[in-house]
């Protein structure tokens, strides 16, 4: 089986990294780790971050950036994150008024092909990274995330397919894959176990109804959980991916360092 490398996700120990982004970028690297994809730069500035992850050895492959900077800000935004190495930016997330169900979903759409064609006239590549919420039906029957992915030229949007929210939707993470060979060159391997349930969405602050979740849905490390990794590793390979993500959100038991740990000890032994 091909290697790949393996990178983690800075939100998975942000905590961490606000504290001492050079102390955790350096833990990172002796636990085996690749690269970075960065999710802000915790006080730091473009120069400061490039300067530390040159001298730890880490590559910065991409950075979750929010989709209401780039629309502001887009000229600066890339600008910077291009300065630092990125070779990827990733639409990370959708608020409410912005999401399919919200009536101007094709403006947004509209905005993603703009940022996409910015991207890519200064040497970096667009991706959208999904949640669960992009698989809901548009009026022709394809999922709001085919719906983008249909819309913007391949060439100029790839996926960053987030495999615990493909399966959360119930839809199965390896067809998936499979559906966007050739424009997956990013994938985040995220476990959990559980289903959809309320509590899912406690870290953007929206809180659980005890009485509705059934099926308590909690993150792991990959591994941990219910996900079929050895068959996403592989074809993540199949499709020709460039790098695999290990990206957590949330932790109980452990420490987010001890669960990167864990991660990453279980990946390297399919890698």
């Amino acid at each position: 089986m091909r290697k790949l490398p393996i990178a983690l996700q800075v939100f998975s120990i942000r905590e961490e990294a606000e504290k001492d982004f050079k102390g955790t970028m350096e833990k990172v690297k002796e636990m085996g780790y690749d690269g970075v994809e960065l999710a802000g730069t915790y006080g730091y500035t473009f120069e400061e971050i490039k300067e530390i992850l040159s001298e730890v050895g880490l590559v910065p492959i991409s950075a979750h950036v929010p989709y209401a900077q780039l629309v502001e800000d887009l000229e600066n935004t890339v600008n910077d994150y291009a300065s630092l190495g990125c070779k990827y930016i990733a639409v990370p997330y959708l608020l409410e008024e912005d999401r399919p169900e919200a009536g101007n979903f094709d403006k947004v759409v509209e905005n993603i092909r703009k940022i996409a064609e910015h991207c890519k006239a200064k040497g970096v590549t667009l991706l959208y990274h999904n949640h669960d919420f992009e698989f809901v039906r548009m009026e022709d029957g394809r999922y709001a995330l085919d719906y983008l992915y249909d819309s913007i030229s391949p060439d100029l949007l790839k996926t960053e397919l987030d495999m615990c929210w493909v399966k959360v939707s119930g839809e199965e993470p390896v067809e998936y894959l499979k559906k966007y060979a050739g424009r997956s060159p990013v994938v985040h391997i995220k476990d959990f176990v559980g289903g959809k349930s309320d509590n899912m969405y406690q870290l953007i602050g929206i809180e659980a109804d005890e009485n509705k979740s059934e099926a308590k849905f909690a993150f792991r490390p990959v591994g941990y959980g219910i996900q079929n990794v050895p068959a996403i590793v592989e074809t993540s390979i199949e499709v020709g991916a460039e790098w695999v993500v290990v990206e957590q959100d949330m932790h109980y038991e452990n420490t987010p360092l001890e669960d990167a740990k864990i991660s990453i000890d279980y990946l390297s032994k399919l890698l």
